[in-house]
């Protein structure tokens, strides 16, 4: 694959604001990395991103860095948004937050094949008052 052909891909991906899988090879696979929770298939890994940006919060992924290779992005974001629905066990607070967010996206045959999820947890969960 070309850089040229990689950042298409992901260009799409960032456009459809996690509402489209058509960039998604059938078994990609999304880990975040700090628990080692993984989201395995197109309809697991919409549906994790959906429960986070539309259901936990109501979110958008700001990018801010990206970088593209022949095979390969890394993408840093701020995840922007409300807590308006349980998250890990804490109910909807109502508070807003902005995390540092990075996730490294393998791309195979134009399509991202596995996504490496880095996100600021403690972070949130003090922007949400959760004492740890």
């Amino acid at each position: 694959m070309s850089i040229e052909s990689t950042h298409e891909t992901m260009m799409r991906f960032f456009k459809a604001e996690h509402d489209d899988s058509s960039m998604m090879a059938d078994d990609v696979v999304f880990t975040l990395m700090s628990t080692g929770q993984e989201s395995r298939g197109k309809e697991a890994v919409m549906g994790m991103m959906t429960y986070l940006y539309k259901v936990a919060f109501d979110a958008k992924a700001a990018p801010k860095v990206t970088i593209f290779g022949e095979d390969s992005a890394v993408a840093e974001y701020d995840f922007i948004g409300k807590h308006i629905g349980e998250f890990n066990g804490i109910p909807a607070t109502g508070k807003d937050v902005c995390v540092p967010l990075c996730v490294v996206y393998d791309i195979e045959n134009g399509q991202i094949k596995r996504g490496r999820i880095y996100f600021e947890t403690p972070m949130l969960l003090q922007q949400l008052g959760v004492k740890m």
